[in-house]
């Protein structure tokens, strides 16, 4: 049956594991300029400067800040609908304390939108994608501090009142569930203090978020009624290991600890469940008058989210992230038998199931804003890669995306794959661990080339494009 004619073909990124250009044209320092390379498994460098002698893979990423129109005219070859980026704050607001941004910082994004467009290309914008600005770690503590939701606004203010005639669509936080998940990067490193604890100082932080997201859509919406403002979560699939009742009960919770992030931002309220867990755990949320009527004006249009794989829960094991950072240490399911190179399980029914759960929870538009299939991808001599591998991936699970939206009746905005472009991964640091139709001739130490080549999904995905999602073979 194919795709709706307006479906959103497309591709994603993030600026921090792309663009590089780290301390060029007035660009403040960023977290994620200090993470090195190794991933989470090896020690990462923690100083207060940019050491001279340490590799850090965001410098220069794959030098997109220089290539765009390069990349861009590839995406375009392949027929992009749209293409999700994120918008690095540091360029706009290098400290982000600052009265007034940085001309520079702006003039790059309007060159990267007029050249998306000039394609008919949509660009889909996250507001901060795990790359706040350091200075805000250091002299506020991150997200705990209240003083950020001001920040945040008047960075959205920024960037909504300069690109409302370019961007309809726009994201606010990455992932925001992995506040709970990797809370030094989402929460700009904040630290428990005195008698709080970690859990008290996430929650605090995730509220903060959930105000500034409020106040952003309730900006946006005035500054230019058309914007459309979603939410990104990192979608985490649980299904119970038995049928045994507890192991459903135990998923059930696991599952309700990551909703809850969509129920602020969609329904607008804290759901009973939370209110209390922060009763029996003695986590006081400070609040500001007004707060919660903030939050229930300002809910998102729509929910866009990630999916790479699905794990089980049951009654006796906590769920984790284990040491390399991309797989959860989480029991096993004994029926999905491919797994990736870094040990993800291979599920693209867990997709559908995903795009049902979300819909039936919510009843708004869906994006699948992040899938697919990190592997290490051999260059041949004559400049081409054989990804059959992705390719298998990715169709697997565009055919179920087909059935939520045939069969299930799912309203899905659009699809933009991972990594289209290779890029720096956010959670090992590695480029070997690529993702994108696109090869880039750079190594794990930022040695190469930089040349772009053409990989077989790429053509394969042109055709998926071309025919709408019709001609997957």
């Amino acid at each position: 049956m194919g795709f709706p004619k307006e479906f959103l073909w497309g591709g994603a990124t993030s600026a921090h594991q792309c663009e590089g250009a780290w301390n060029e044209d007035g660009k403040g320092v960023s977290m994620a300029d200090f993470n090195t390379a190794g991933g989470l498994d090896k020690k990462r460098v923690q100083t207060d400067s940019i050491l001279s002698d340490v590799y850090y893979p965001s410098h220069k990423a794959i030098d997109f800040y220089h290539r765009y129109k390069e990349d861009i005219a590839l995406f375009a070859e392949i027929g992009f609908k749209c293409f999700r980026l994120s918008i690095a704050w540091t360029r706009i607001f290098p400290n982000g304390d600052e009265e007034f941004p940085n001309e520079k910082g702006l003039e790059f994004y309007d060159k990267v939108f007029d050249e998306l467009l000039s394609y008919g290309i949509e660009p889909v914008v996250t507001i901060s994608h795990f790359e706040m600005p350091y200075h805000l770690s250091k002299e506020y503590g991150g997200w705990r501090n209240r003083k950020l939701v001001d920040f945040y606004v008047k960075y959205c203010e920024t960037i909504f009142n300069r690109y409302k005639d370019k961007v309809k669509y726009w994201m606010t936080f990455n992932e925001i569930n992995a506040l709970t998940l990797m809370p030094d990067m989402a929460t700009g490193n904040s630290k428990a203090k005195d008698a709080e604890t970690m859990v008290e100082v996430i929650y605090q932080a995730a509220h903060h978020q959930f105000v500034a997201s409020a106040k952003a859509v309730i900006l946006a919406k005035k500054i230019n009624s058309e914007m459309q403002v979603g939410m990104m979560w990192g979608n985490l699939v649980f299904y119970p290991q038995t049928p045994h009742p507890e192991d459903v009960l135990a998923t059930q919770q696991v599952l309700d600890s990551q909703y809850m992030f969509c129920d602020v931002q969609i329904r607008g309220y804290y759901p009973n469940k939370l209110k209390k867990y922060f009763q029996s755990e003695n986590i006081d949320i400070k609040m500001e008058k007004g707060d919660l009527e903030t939050l229930k004006e300002g809910t998102v249009d729509y929910i866009g989210f990630s999916y790479y794989m699905s794990l089980c829960a049951n009654r006796s094991e906590k769920i984790g992230m284990s040491l390399n950072g991309s797989m959860f240490a989480a029991p096993k399911n004994s029926y999905i038998d491919k797994n990736s190179e870094w040990g993800l399980p291979y599920d693209p029914v867990g997709l559908r199931f995903t795009l049902n759960e979300l819909y039936n929870r919510y009843q708004v538009p869906l994006f699948v804003v992040e899938n697919g299939l990190g592997a290490v991808d051999v260059l041949t001599d004559k400049g081409e890669v054989h990804d059959d591998y992705r390719i298998e991936y990715l169709r697997d699970h565009i055919i179920e995306i087909e059935k939520a939206i045939n069969i299930d009746g799912v309203p899905i905005i659009g699809y933009t794959p991972w990594g289209c472009i290779d890029l720096i991964s956010a959670s090992t640091g590695e480029i070997k661990k690529r993702y994108g139709f696109i090869y880039v001739d750079v190594d794990d130490d930022g040695k190469g080339t930089f040349n772009r080549s053409k990989k077989d999904s790429f053509y394969w995905y042109k055709k998926v494009i071309e025919s709408n999602g019709t001609a997957l073979d």
